[in-house]
């Protein structure tokens, strides 16, 4: 699962790490975020080939969800998601952020309008009326 850790330089690159540390679904995605500014090492911009060793210091941003995490070990292949939790610790403070964004998502998703299903044929000819009355003013 990861690299020895008393291997001497043990090194990987930044964007399989986080691939295999499954915080992007793909290594492309990954490649994009961390060119995008998106994931900082050691609070730093990088490069998706920057060496990744253990004991670095992550910051990943995924839209308004945000990780600070501390390497752990590296990964050799992608592996189930129990395993890749293994391969790094986050901070405290980053977790309780992260839980209190998704607790207030839910609150917010609770309180908004909820749609019944598909519209019906009589709701799509309504909306479609109501989209050329709007074109015309």
């Amino acid at each position: 699962m990861s690299a020895t850790p008393d291997a001497p330089g043990a090194s990987q690159r930044l964007d399989k790490w986080l691939w295999a540390a499954r915080f992007f679904k793909t290594r492309q995605l990954a490649i994009t975020a961390v060119s995008g500014g998106k994931v900082q090492v050691d609070g730093q911009r990088c490069k998706p080939s920057r060496a990744l060793r253990p004991g670095s210091r992550v910051h990943i941003q995924k839209g308004e969800l945000a990780w600070e995490i501390e390497v752990r070990a590296l990964a050799k292949q992608r592996r189930p998601a129990s395993e890749a939790a293994l391969l790094y610790a986050e901070d405290e403070a980053s977790r309780l952020r992260r839980q209190e964004l998704a607790r207030a998502a839910r609150e917010n998703a609770q309180h908004g309008p909820r749609p019944q299903g598909r519209p019906t044929k009589r709701d799509r000819r309504q909306l479609q009326a109501f989209r050329e009355t709007r074109r015309e003013e």
